[in-house]
């Protein structure tokens, strides 16, 4: 297929999730931009640790329409937003690690707000570990379109940058290609774990 070649590097990022158990069982979804209508992403109920090309469906981003008939994952609306409204990114990776699940929980405010870490500048434009870098945090909702709408409420008033969290689901994150949304994916893991190991330390 014409369309395998580009979704190589996809393809090893989702193998790389699924060994580091970011996405265990079915869970996760990943996707990459395809040009600026649409995007490939992967199809639901798959193990994201053992993915190949053809479990991949391009999918329109501004309606939401399949060309192959096959059921896309259940957060593609997600997926359709951030390129809508990042025109830049390139790939988009959501995975349910136990510390992003943990933290999304743990955290009550509407953002969790990470300083101090060398780690931060592993994301885009991070060049100060004294910086804060703030990451959204979302009640979740089975109801994709509104949650949709209130992620892009939220937008409006604090742009949202890296990656958000959805409370007991996971990480949603994304980058200008797929080496970007990796290397934010690893960064924003590595404080995650500092971060909830940071917590379970002072609460003693």
């Amino acid at each position: 297929m014409a369309e395998n070649k580009p979704l190589a590097e996809l393809v090893a990022a989702c193998r790389w999730i699924g060994a580091r158990g970011w996405s265990p069982a079915t869970g996760g979804n990943i996707s990459q931009r395809r040009d600026a209508h649409s995007c490939f992403i992967t199809a639901s109920g798959l193990d994201k640790g053992d993915l190949g090309p053809d479990d991949f469906i391009t999918v329109d981003i501004h309606t939401g329409e399949t060309q192959s008939g096959r059921r896309p994952s259940a957060e593609t609306g997600l997926h359709a937003f951030l390129y809508r409204r990042f025109p830049e990114v390139g790939c988009v990776l959501h995975t349910h690690s136990v510390s992003a699940t943990v933290l999304s929980r743990a955290e009550q405010g509407s953002a969790l707000r990470l300083s101090g870490y060398e780690m931060q500048k592993a994301l885009a434009g991070q060049s100060d570990h004294q910086d804060e870098v703030a990451i959204a945090v979302f009640d979740n909702a089975q109801d994709i379109p509104a949650l949709v709408q209130r992620i892009a409420q939220r937008d409006k008033i604090t742009p949202l940058r890296y990656g958000f969290l959805m409370r007991g689901h996971g990480l949603t994150c994304w980058g200008r290609d797929v080496r970007e949304a990796r290397r934010h994916l690893e960064g924003l893991e590595f404080l995650f774990e500092c971060e909830w190991r940071r917590r379970l330390l002072e609460a003693k």
